[in-house]
């Protein structure tokens, strides 16, 4: 799957605990699940205070002209009892089949991910944190092309090898983002599709500056740079939560735009790319992570605002 050391002994006897504890928090029926997954999350809203002050100052930040107070606060609490579930809801899936899965999870627009396909140069896909973005890599299944996605490797190795096992449960392939590049383009070159999330901040010597709700953010410029060099066909997908399940939404192809100029190009593929993101986020805006510091790096960098 990757090139990273194998566990220690007692690595792996905490991954084994994980995986118990999963399972027996996935046979809680859904109806409680729900109930607990937002107690927890409304706990977790007043006691975590460093990332209740990120989450309502990037609200204010990037609604405080549509929204009032008394509304930032009642989004960020939101936002709280969305990651409130995500746990709940990644423990359920590995207790049931995909048949289970692929009932509650409701797909619209899949054509345009069949388009993408046909043109032949494979699919790379820009997604988020949206809703329950963990469960998004079992959608891949039913279009019936390879998924690999792109992922960062978390440092606390059991569970590492456990989000390990539940993207890749029903096929998806992962890619550790270090080094990334040539296995992109070869699984690119073989017809198959990569995901990527674009939602979070990276450091300046990584990334280009966008608009990202009204405001500059340093933002990854590989799938701009994969794209124009491989020609493959850009699309996004979210996954997000309803009443009763789930939908994934496969928006339209989004062509490439070219002058000549690469670093231009770069930059606009980007912006268009991360436009895409927020009209994504405000579809629904409380489940979205906004605990994340998006606009870190632009308050750090050594590169002049603009």
């Amino acid at each position: 799957m990757n090139n990273q050391r194998p566990l220690t002994r007692r690595e792996l006897h905490i991954y084994r605990i994980l995986i118990r504890l999963f399972l027996l928090i996935g046979r809680i029926p859904r109806a409680i699940s729900k109930k607990i997954g937002n107690l927890l999350g409304g706990a977790g809203f007043w006691l975590d205070r460093r990332h209740r002050e990120i989450t309502l100052n990037n609200i204010a930040l990037a609604l405080g002209k549509e929204l009032d107070r008394t509304q930032q606060l009642t989004l960020a609490k939101a936002v709280y009892r969305n990651m409130g579930q995500i746990l709940f809801e990644v423990a359920w899936s590995l207790t049931v089949s995909l048949k289970t899965l692929e009932q509650v999870i409701a797909v619209e627009g899949l054509e345009n991910f069949k388009a993408a396909h046909e043109k032949g140069n494979g699919i790379l896909v820009i997604t988020a944190h949206m809703g329950n973005w963990e469960l998004l890599s079992t959608v891949g299944k039913r279009t019936g092309i390879p998924i690999n996605i792109v992922y960062r490797p978390l440092d606390f190795k059991p569970l590492n090898l456990l989000m390990e096992k539940t993207r890749s449960r029903f096929g998806a392939k992962l890619i550790p983002s270090r080094n990334a590049l040539l296995k992109i383009l070869k699984v690119l070159k073989k017809g198959e599709a990569v995901a990527m999330l674009m939602d979070q901040n990276v450091d300046y010597y990584d990334g280009v500056w966008v608009d990202f709700f009204g405001h500059p953010a340093c933002t990854s410029k590989a799938m701009a740079v994969i794209a124009l060099r491989t020609g493959a066909p850009v699309l996004p997908v979210f996954l997000y939560r309803e009443a009763r399940g789930f939908r994934a939404v496969f928006g339209k192809i989004l062509p490439p735009m070219v002058s000549g100029d690469r670093t231009t190009d770069v930059e606009a593929n980007t912006a268009r790319y991360t436009k895409v993101i927020e009209d994504g986020i405000r579809r629904q805006p409380d489940q979205w992570f906004w605990v994340h510091r998006r606009w870190k790096t632009k308050a750090y960098s050594p590169w002049p605002r603009k």
